[in-house]
């Protein structure tokens, strides 16, 4: 099957060029720039439509590769009343998504090899989008995580706060241990706990335990995540580990990062999520627990530091934290409610609106969500759109505008911390390893994602 994606502006490689793309089974066959926009070492002006079975007109639209989310939780195995990864892939690739890197805090946590192969078979059956799993770490897996294979997982992540189950990795002995021995990404979720229960402890003493949910930021404060990260860097330049910390919250941590390296040059990374790039702890009074998440989202002036951080290139990846609860969960009180929500359906189309609003540029969103993510990760042949790379792709419309209402949310808990949002811009085709997996508004599920591969 050969599909031409013709009269498109393709956005790539820090630029936006008039042309078409051919796609002939997994792979990006052709791309045929307009003579006016010719780029060296392409062809132009070949005439690719004798060559395709199906063309698609994209006149008007945009063509981006597709977004590699790289922090997902779809909640299998144990925790499928929130979410599946049958359905929260289904949502991701509506969304633009077309490869996530899942996490391992599900039920039984992944701690063993076995168990996190488990997860691939399962997404071998039912994802729509590629798929790639991390090794989970605790105070004593090592040799569990010592045995995975850098060639076909993603990384290894470690809890220094926050975690269910036996992840919450607080044992100096047990870091260093990890930091010093694994040959891969080790991603990690930096909140210092012991910062944390005593700010939690003075703030129950003071309102009960019926306090508001606009307590959050400051029980979860700017102080305990720059301890965290600030470890995970000491221990990272120690032992010139490869570390990439997740959600950044806060302008303080932003001092840990070097923007002067080129990213593959690079040994400490750093992702921003959506919501800490779109909320501040102004909507807390209006969204409540729908916008609680671990880290917590902060104010104006730690949100424009993202915001700068990423365009600065002290940030190198935007990803979602995609951590679906059900609204019951959500309802209850603040110090009950579960910290997480639904994202990759709306993580393109917000950033899009970001674009609009002239604070990042689709080139860099692009960057930010493709690129950059492979060049991290070290993905194989993914993320730029490139002759002889797998045609992930992701065909949007800028100007078709549309609400986010429960009759159109397609996460398995129904709701989404952008309900009664409008967006300017639309997601109208999903190419996933060539398949057109998602168009109009319709899925064709007759062909699942691939396993995600690394290194050269």
């Amino acid at each position: 099957m050969k599909t031409l994606i013709e009269n498109v502006r393709i956005v790539n490689e820090g630029s936006v060029s008039e042309g078409d793309v051919l796609i002939e089974g997994a792979f990006i066959k052709k791309i045929s720039y307009s003579s006016a926009q010719k780029k060296p070492d392409r062809d132009s002006g070949v005439d690719l439509d004798m060559h395709a079975d199906h063309v698609i007109d994209g006149t008007g639209k945009y063509l981006l590769p597709g977004c590699i989310d790289d922090q997902v939780h779809f909640r299998e195995p144990g925790l499928t009343h929130k979410g599946e990864i049958y359905t929260e892939a289904k949502a991701a690739v509506a969304g633009g998504i077309t490869s996530y890197m899942e996490m391992p805090n599900t039920v039984p946590n992944t701690l063993t090899q076995a168990l996190l192969e488990e997860k691939y078979k399962r997404a071998a059956q039912v994802s729509l989008a590629n798929y790639s799993f991390f090794m989970g770490a605790s105070n004593n897996n090592l040799e569990e995580v010592l045995k995975t294979d850098p060639a076909n997982v993603c990384g290894v992540k470690i809890f220094m706060g926050s975690s269910t189950g036996n992840m919450l990795v607080d044992k100096r002995q047990a870091l260093e241990d990890i930091f010093s021995k694994s040959p891969m990404l080790i991603a990690v979720h930096c909140e210092d706990e012991g910062i944390i229960r005593a700010n939690l402890e003075l703030f129950k003493k003071k309102y009960g335990e019926g306090m508001a949910v606009e307590c959050h930021p400051l029980i979860r404060s700017t102080e305990a995540c720059y301890a965290s990260s600030s470890l995970a860097v000491e221990l990272a330049t120690k032992f010139n580990s490869r570390l990439h910390i997740l959600h950044i919250s806060t302008e303080k941590e932003l001092s840990l990062f070097d923007s002067t390296k080129p990213l593959k040059e690079k040994r400490i990374t750093a992702e921003a999520c959506i919501h800490h790039l779109w909320f501040c702890d102004e909507d807390y009074t209006e969204k409540g627990n729908f916008i609680k998440w671990n880290p917590a989202i902060k104010c104006k002036q730690d949100r424009s530091a993202i915001r700068r951080g990423v365009l600065e290139n002290k940030i190198d990846v935007i990803a979602t934290d995609h951590a679906p609860h059900t609204v019951e969960e959500k309802k209850q009180s603040y110090l009950k409610a579960p910290a997480g929500g639904p994202l990759v359906q709306h993580v393109l189309v917000a950033m899009l609106e970001l674009s609009r609003m002239g604070q990042i540029s689709i080139e860099r969103i692009a960057e930010k969500m493709s690129h950059a993510v492979a060049d991290c990760f070290g993905i194989r042949n993914r993320g730029y759109i490139r002759e002889g790379y797998y045609a992930d792709l992701v065909l949007v419309d800028l100007n078709s505008p549309w609400t986010v209402e429960p009759s159109n949310i397609l996460y398995k808990c129904g709701w989404s911390p952008f309900e009664g949002t409008r967006f300017n811009s639309s997601v109208t085709h999903t190419f996933v390893s060539g398949h057109l997996a998602y168009a109009n508004g319709q899925f064709d599920e007759s062909k699942k994602g691939e396993r995600l591969l690394f290194g050269k």
